[in-house]
């Protein structure tokens, strides 16, 4: 009896440190000092959806910046595992081209999982514990997709960029078409009636590497809490399959760049 005791000891002192150790949050990354230009402007074009020209006068006003690049530091939690991990992310836009994601997930405030994972020239790669790929059709799809949804903190891009069009739908929904290769991709935007911002975009999404593989609806959301400086998007966006029913990640941006030389760092690896 004292022996199981001791073992019931043991296993609450290792319940409670696993509980301590996934609570305590990672010190953010530190934002580089990149090489910046100023952004210029163009009028909010005419013909627009109702609720998308709400949208844009509600973030920018009658002028919207034109954003070639970004970075974002923040912290945030991921569910790889179906459990809750503390993070910390680096993410690197070259804005509706290419973008590269650093997520390192913590225990005690240490890195124990490390993700890369981007989109560059046309090709997806992925290298984590979990599995490593490299230009695959369904994760250049999904990854295609992650470089037009993460625009949504930068949204001009959606007007700036040629190739991008809206369509009306009624009058708190629109969708927005996005080139992928020789195709055209498409959300569902959905914009919050009070407010005139948005609360999610809506894709059909592959979520797993290799043939024979099904799309799945992959869901944005804008989430409750601090909004980016001058702007009043939120800097808390969650991201859910819809299989899954609820979200697998949350991401809170902590600085932003914008318009800064990315052409060496986005090519990099790690922060």
């Amino acid at each position: 009896m004292k022996i199981l005791y001791i073992l019931v000891a043991i296993l609450v002192i290792l319940i409670l440190l696993g509980w301590i150790g996934l609570n305590i949050q990672p010190k953010s990354f530190v934002m580089p000092a990149l090489p910046k230009t100023d952004p210029k402007t163009i009028p909010i074009p005419s013909g627009l959806p109702a609720p998308v020209e709400r949208f844009y006068r509600t973030v920018y006003g009658d002028q919207i910046p034109v954003i070639e690049t970004a970075v974002f530091i923040g912290r945030g939690r991921i569910r790889p595992f179906g459990v809750w991990l503390p993070a910390r992310f680096v993410f690197v836009h070259n804005a509706g081209k290419d973008y590269r994601h650093y997520i390192e997930a913590t225990f005690f405030g240490l890195p124990f999982l490390k993700v890369n994972e981007g989109y560059l020239d046309g090709e997806s790669f992925f290298e984590s514990p979990m599995g490593t790929f490299y230009d695959d059709p369904n994760t250049n799809q999904g990854a295609n997709l992650a470089v037009w949804a993460e625009a949504g903190w930068f949204p001009s891009i959606w007007l700036t960029d040629s190739r991008v069009r809206w369509e009306a739908v009624d009058e708190n929904t629109a969708l927005l078409f996005v080139p992928f290769e020789d195709q055209v991709e498409n959300f569902v935007v959905r914009f919050n009636p009070q407010t005139g911002l948005i609360d999610t975009m809506e894709a059909m999404r592959y979520r797993d590497a290799g043939e024979g593989k099904s799309k799945i609806l992959w869901i944005t959301r804008n989430e409750p809490g601090n909004t980016l400086p001058d702007m009043k998007i939120s800097a808390v966006g969650s991201a859910t399959w819809l299989d899954q029913g609820s979200p697998w990640a949350f991401f809170m941006l902590e600085e932003t760049a914008y318009n800064v030389d990315v052409s060496e760092y986005i090519r990099a690896r790690g922060q």
